[in-house]
């Protein structure tokens, strides 16, 4: 997951550039899915996650080091003073499913 703080007032903006970004993930070894979560609105800015399954951390490994995530990356920027600082990266693991 990469926690996102989007401006008061740009969060349509910043939706849309991930509506139209090409990300290859459909081509992936190992990728399960995507969603973009919006959350709490403050004083200062919006929450969002982009949240993604994989299969493994290893494929998660080879695809952050593949040439599809390089062009996603390259093409998918973000209009300036649409986010407030670089977003926060948080790797998890599932230890229980039911």
């Amino acid at each position: 997951m990469n926690r996102f703080r989007v401006s008061l007032g740009r969060e349509d903006e910043f939706i849309q550039v991930w509506r139209e970004r090409e990300s290859f993930l459909d081509q992936t070894t190992g990728f399960r899915r995507f969603r973009l979560l919006q959350g709490e609105t403050g004083e200062e800015q919006t929450l969002f996650i982009s949240y993604a399954e994989w299969d493994s951390r290893e494929e998660f490994s080879a695809w952050t080091e593949s040439e599809q995530f390089a062009q996603a990356h390259r093409k998918g920027r973000t209009p300036a003073g649409v986010i407030l600082g670089p977003p926060r990266f948080e790797g998890y693991e599932v230890v229980l499913e039911q």
